[in-house]
């Protein structure tokens, strides 16, 4: 790494991990301190409890690095020009790309570590914080009571009375196998059934088998204390499949809930189709928002540098709109699922790469030269 490489990083690296401790310390205060009765009241231990922000820390991490990003390139890129740093640079007969290349590849560490967070660890962070305390008590609301599951392809119904989520017990179960024109074939009537992911295998006990004709006759009856069946398809994610909302699946737990229950209508396949895009995009936000902030943080002169900066924020700001605006249309199934993940980042990376390009040719963006003559015609 060149001496000047070096330089830029250790200015924006110094900012940059200020303003994550910074934020973190003050998601932490709050946090506990709206929280803190709880824990008391619930008795909650120091372990279960470290445990649970723990689990919080990868979803606010997703939130933080972003604003981070753009505070940092912001402090670091206006201070050096303050300090006509960047003109001596320039002046040296470096370009402005390369100025920036440092900052760029940082931007695409983030982008790194935003997605491997974002890949199944911030997804959970929500759900785990609802179901915080059931699972610290065991408290029978955690067991999903009454749930329903219809296998299309292989033409099963599953009634279970209850279980509990993410487990592989399931209390008072009946399975209706079908034909293919709908006429049930055989009813399993279990006590409990218990799957084994190691084997792939169902485990039925004290279960009743019954077959029965075409016309509903019933032609045969079985008891058995324990009954095994390796060629369902089912798994326990899928039986609870009827429950998951998209925003706290996992980009696997996506792929597979999209590929388990293509058979679903469109309408409802829509939060998926477009929470897995939106997880994709997601952590390339830190690139754009490098590509948005390093050209608008650099200024040739003292005049320019606070438009530059209220421009950046704007535009960061508006893109955090717009990308909660295509989400609820995407899962609205108005727009696309990959129009409502990417549409953002790719109009205002555009953007990013304009004002870049307008910077490296010392040049303002048509908004600050309007700014400018309208100041001059007031006066």
């Amino acid at each position: 790494m060149r001496l000047l490489d070096r330089y830029v990083v250790r200015n924006f690296l110094q900012v940059y991990l200020y303003c994550i401790a910074g934020f973190i310390s003050i998601w932490l205060i709050f946090d506990i301190s709206d929280n803190i009765s709880t824990f008391i009241d619930e008795r909650v231990g120091l372990l279960l409890t470290v445990r649970y922000y723990l689990t919080q820390v990868p979803q606010v991490f997703i939130i933080l690095l972003p604003v981070s990003l753009l505070l940092a390139l912001l402090f670091s890129l206006g201070r050096m020009s303050r300090a006509n740093e960047i003109v001596s640079m320039l002046t040296a007969g470096v370009s402005l790309p390369r100025v920036l290349l440092p900052l760029i590849g940082m931007g695409l560490l983030t982008v790194a570590a935003t997605m491997a967070l974002n890949y199944s660890l911030a997804p959970h962070a929500e759900l785990a914080r609802k179901t915080f305390l059931s699972e610290a008590h065991a408290h029978p609301e955690a067991l999903i009571q009454g749930q329903i599951f219809r296998n299309r392809t292989d033409a099963r119904t599953w009634f279970i009375q209850n279980f509990r989520a993410g487990g592989n017990t399931f209390n008072s179960v009946q399975v209706l196998q079908q034909d293919a024109h709908d006429n049930i074939v055989t009813n399993y009537l279990a006590t409990r059934a218990f799957y084994h992911p190691e084997t792939k295998i169902w485990e039925l006990e004290e279960v009743k088998v019954v077959h029965y004709d075409p016309a509903g006759n019933i032609l045969e009856e079985q008891i058995y204390p324990s009954l095994k069946i390796d060629n369902w398809s089912e798994t326990p994610f899928r039986l609870d499949s009827a429950n998951a909302r998209a925003e706290f699946l996992s980009l696997p737990e996506l792929r597979q809930y999209l590929q388990f229950n293509a058979d679903f209508p469109a309408t409802l396949l829509a939060p998926f189709r477009t929470h897995l895009q939106y997880r994709l995009a997601l952590p390339w936000t830190c690139l754009v928002v490098v590509c948005i902030a390093a050209p608008l943080g650099i200024g040739y002169s003292r005049r320019g540098i606070l438009s530059s900066v209220a421009a950046s924020v704007f535009l960061v700001f508006a893109m955090n709109f717009l990308t909660h605006l295509f989400l609820a249309l995407g899962e609205g199934d108005r727009i696309s699922p990959w129009v409502a993940g990417w549409t953002p980042n790719l109009l205002f990376a555009a953007i990013g790469l304009y004002l870049l390009y307008l910077r490296a040719s010392n040049r303002e963006a048509p908004g600050f030269h309007l700014f400018r003559a309208r100041r001059i015609l007031a006066r």
